[in-house]
């Protein structure tokens, strides 16, 4: 089987500019994945690379290089040459379901959630309302902050880590930021004290199996937001309470297919879902080292469900240029 795996930082999603502060992030993620498919049997992976990157050889591997000239024709000619695709890309601005929906237009088998379902997960405030109408526990999202007291949080409905991630000490605070900002496509959300937290996920037609509960390590610096990594494999599930909200988050849109995350708040009353990554995570590089199982493996095998046994936690601090 030959498999297209496109990370779209360091596949050229940043041709003919700038590259990204969060480079790193997306360099953890496609080498994780490469080196989980290629260490299966049988197994081709084609793949694109940002010119201005270093180009790995090893054996199983085809790089394409690629720039801004060339791009969208280099991602068509790598996609009709698969047998399958991996897509890895922000759901900002439609990108990762329409990314999705090229390759099931395609024809290839896509190993990723379905366009429907990453349509409502790059939403916020869809995925809270949708999650919520389910009896799933969230965190309260409005596109407004005036029905909030306390501390406030705001975030792109829409953006991806702690992407533009604002804190305010209350909600009018919030409200005149608000005001001044007319244009941003923000959520506000109260502020909830715990920890953070998230889920690595195996999905398959609203079933799913909990992978991993994760330690995200994110800080403040004044009122930003900061994402410093995570521990994989961080905490158990003794007592089973991830594994059901996990299945509950499946059932509730089972168009999660794959390889997901879940980010969410543990606090005083129980974990409180924040949002759901309908992708490779950050923590997808951990796992093959965490766990005593390759993630490609069983996402390939998919809809068979394959218990992976978890061993020790993995930290990854993401790196920034």
């Amino acid at each position: 089987m030959k498999v297209f795996v496109f990370e779209f930082v360091t596949g050229g999603g940043y041709a003919g500019q700038a590259l990204p502060g969060f480079l790193g992030d997306g360099e953890l993620m496609w080498r994780a994945l490469v080196d989980d498919l290629i260490a299966l049997p049988g197994m081709e992976v084609l793949t694109l690379r940002d010119a201005r990157l270093a180009i790995p050889e090893q054996p199983g591997l085809t790089v394409v290089a690629t720039d801004a000239t060339r791009c969208r024709s280099d991602f068509m000619r790598c996609l009709d040459a698969a047998d399958a695709a991996w897509m890895v890309a922000p759901e900002s601005g439609g990108l990762l379901e329409s990314l999705n929906r090229q390759v099931e237009a395609a024809g290839k088998w896509l190993l990723g959630c379905r366009p429907d379902a990453v349509h409502i997960a790059a939403s916020k405030y869809a995925t809270t309302a949708r999650l919520a109408g389910a009896g799933v526990t969230t965190v309260p999202t409005f596109a407004t902050p005036d029905l909030l007291t306390g501390a406030v949080v705001a975030k792109p409905d829409d953006g991806v880590g702690c992407e533009d991630t604002l804190l305010f000490a209350d909600a009018a605070a919030a409200q005149a930021w608000h005001d001044t900002h007319p244009h941003a496509m923000h959520v506000f959300q109260p502020y909830v004290a715990g920890e953070s937290l998230s889920l690595s996920l195996l999905c398959c037609d609203g079933r799913t199996q909990l992978l991993s509960v994760n330690r995200q390590h994110v800080g403040l610096t004044g009122d930003h937001f900061e994402f410093h990594g995570v521990t994989v494999n961080a905490l158990g599930d003794g007592d089973g309470r991830y594994a059901a909200l996990a299945a509950r988050v499946a059932a509730a849109i089972p168009g999660l297919w794959g390889y997901v995350g879940v980010d969410l708040i543990a606090g005083a009353f129980g974990p409180m879902v924040l949002e759901v990554n309908p992708r490779a995570t950050v923590s997808y590089a951990g796992l093959r080292a965490a766990l005593d199982c390759n993630p490609a493996q069983h996402v390939l095998e998919l809809p068979e469900m394959h218990a992976c046994r978890g061993l020790r936690p993995i930290t990854l601090e993401t790196t920034h240029v």
